[in-house]
């Protein structure tokens, strides 16, 4: 039994095309991002997913809904997706905080169990979300039932989606930091091989795209 879980990244906002750090504010996807949400649903759609879960941010939720329409599956929100929290750093740009804490931002980076001043570290956020996914493999009974390929997809934010494929691929916590980052509407893979709520994982693909990820080449 293998249960195909996809992991995806939504659509571009300004703050990200300003190096400025979201965390749990509740950004809106620019232009661009909504061209973004869309490619990616026609692409992810083809996968005919048998769910879809989304973060309660609405950057996240207008990417769940493309996808959702473009599949013909209605989004449910689940606020344990919503981005890792980064206290006193949201809302300034990379600069401003490397100004203010010099050295702060490569070493939260590097290192998992270190949280923004307020905030919160990887470890917090892997704690919050991997429930989400085992409540999911219990309680959908036809995800990979009878050899079913088709997806469940959570929508989420990068922070998220790295802590949480490291959690669920068991990584020693100082090895997280190996998973890099994703881009916009880009989606991660995972296969998990077993039965119940407690499977082996397997990593398939990360960074995914419907289009060249560019903004992390």
């Amino acid at each position: 039994m293998i249960r195909r879980l996809i992991l995806l990244r939504h659509g571009q906002t300004e703050y990200n095309a300003t190096d400025r750090m979201q965390g749990q504010l509740d950004t809106d996807l620019s232009e661009l991002g909504r061209t973004q949400a869309k490619t990616a649903a026609a692409e992810l759609a083809t996968r005919e997913p048998i769910r879809i879960v989304s973060s309660d941010l609405r950057r996240a939720l207008d990417t769940a809904v493309a996808l959702g329409d473009a599949a013909g599956v209605s989004v449910t929100q689940d606020e344990r997706l919503r981005e890792t929290h980064l206290g006193e750093w949201q809302g300034l740009t990379h600069t401003e905080v490397d100004g203010i804490a010099p050295g702060a931002r490569p070493a939260w980076r590097a290192d998992a169990t270190i949280a923004p001043p307020g905030g919160e570290s990887r470890i917090d956020v892997a704690r919050r979300s991997v429930p989400v996914v085992r409540e999911l493999l219990s309680g959908v009974a036809e995800w990979g039932a009878d050899g079913d390929q088709r997806p469940l997809v959570l929508v989420a934010h990068g922070g998220l989606i790295a802590a949480l494929t490291a959690a669920l691929l068991d990584l020693p916590t100082d090895r997280w930091p190996v998973l890099g980052g994703l881009a916009n509407t880009s989606w991660v893979q995972l296969g998990a091989h077993g039965d119940g709520a407690d499977p082996a994982w397997r990593l398939d693909v990360w960074n995914a795209s419907a289009r060249v990820a560019s903004d992390v080449l």
